[in-house]
């Protein structure tokens, strides 16, 4: 009899304390109803215990409710990273409370939101990285990645952005993980320019697009490759490996690729890249004459070259790669903007000597040499300046630098003309 009476008072507190866990829902449910999601959740949290031996129906509730909360404070901007990520956190619980029990009420609203909150997370580390705070995009980009991995590009910005941040802790594992993803990002885009705003509209296909300038809302429609990352990943990754003093993970990181990707021009000036960065030279003079035999009319691959060359401050190789570059393809753009920036180094030693002269009629007459000096460095990049401005109008920098030549010359008209146009 004894026993009986046990098991009659242990249904009773079960029975009691199932009672009070739907109120509490109902009550979350009530507070954030009427605006108050920290109170929902405080509601919530009463119920925490009992909600793993509770129905699956009220656990789905219990994690709808505890989702919802979570992303109305995210939207009123409380704390807005951290419970963005708990409230998707609540949600996929919910999914997969639904899918073990078969009845589903809530998932795809749930679903919806989480889609949402992914949206949000971009928003916000877009926002982060104008502000400069990098590190905290970098980590909102990797959460939208992690809320769905398929979209693998949020990964890839989230490497880069932590990059740029200096992060390098936070940089390596992101990029280990493209690694082994062997992501590329290669692509095309689909482009055309909106008539109202007149800005460069991209589509998800050419079907779109021309859909798009078929209605007469967009036109001068453009399909434009978009190359391997892969070059660009394994550099950053390399050089992270190198900074940290595991230069042979690095080489060997570089070495997988390559093996991988065999017909991958970029991952050639990666590793050109590392050994110059090692110094050593032997290597990377013959990294770079495999990359020219494997590829010798691929502008970029011959621009990059340049950009390397520069980079190692061998100036003779870099305009030698970049004019290359030019007479591979007349339009290359940044060919004629980095050949500029090369030759107009040739001006900061000019300034530095003429800075130090005296008013001694031998100093005045070296002053006039070192004027002419550098009148011939301003006369030789107005080409360069002027073709990259034709090519690509709207760069500021382009229209600046070549403003500041004419000015620097007194080609008063050439000036007047220009900033008429900007």
């Amino acid at each position: 009899m004894k026993s009986k009476y046990v098991i009659l008072a242990s249904a009773l507190l079960i029975s009691v304390a199932t009672f009070a866990q739907k109120d509490q829902i109902k009550n979350a449910e009530k507070a954030l109803k009427g605006g108050d999601a920290q109170g929902a959740l405080t509601q919530l949290k009463d119920a925490e215990s009992l909600i793993a031996n509770a129905k699956d129906t009220e656990q789905a509730q219990y994690y709808f409710v505890q989702g919802n909360a979570f992303l109305e404070l995210a939207n009123k901007k409380v704390e807005e990273g951290k419970n963005l990520l708990a409230a998707a956190d609540s949600y996929k619980k919910l999914i997969d409370v639904e899918k073990t029990s078969g009845k589903q009420k809530y998932s795809t609203q749930a679903a919806a939101s989480i889609t949402n909150i992914k949206g949000l997370l971009i928003n916000s580390a877009i926002a982060d990285t104008q502000a400069n705070k990098n590190v905290d995009g970098a980590k909102k980009l990797y959460q939208a990645y992690e809320l769905d991995k398929k979209d693998t590009i949020n990964l890839y910005y989230a490497a880069s952005t932590a990059v740029n941040s200096q992060d390098y802790d936070l940089a390596l594992p992101m990029y280990e993980e493209l690694k082994k993803l062997n992501y590329s990002g290669k692509g095309t885009l689909y482009t055309a320019v909106n008539k109202a705003s007149g800005n460069d509209d991209s589509f998800a296909n050419a079907k779109e697009r021309d859909l798009a300038v078929k209605l007469g809302t967009h036109d001068k429609p453009k399909t434009e490759a978009i190359p391997s990352k892969r070059g660009e990943i394994y550099k950053n990754l390399a050089l992270i490996l190198v900074q940290k003093g595991r230069t042979e993970d690095a080489k060997k990181a570089i070495a997988d690729a390559r093996k991988a990707n065999p017909d991958d021009t970029s991952l050639i000036l990666t590793e050109a890249n590392l050994y110059l960065e090692t110094k050593d030279f032997d290597m990377y003079k013959k990294l770079v004459g495999e990359a020219l035999e494997k590829d010798p009319n691929n502008a970029d691959l011959v621009f990059n070259l340049g950009v390397i060359s520069a980079g190692a401050k061998n100036n003779a190789d870099a305009e030698k790669y970049y004019l290359k570059a030019i007479e591979i393809n007349p339009n290359y753009t940044n060919a004629y903007l980095n050949l500029a920036a090369l030759k107009l180094e040739a001006e900061k030693p000019i300034i530095d000597e003429m800075n130090k002269l005296g008013t001694s009629a031998k100093d005045m007459k070296r002053y006039d040499v070192l004027k002419a000096q550098r009148e011939a460095v301003f006369k030789g990049v107005i080409p360069y300046l002027k073709k990259a401005n034709e090519l690509d109008p709207k760069n500021e920098d382009v229209s600046k630098t070549l403003l500041g030549v004419y000015s620097a010359l007194e080609m008063t008209a050439e000036a007047k003309a220009l900033k008429a146009k900007m």
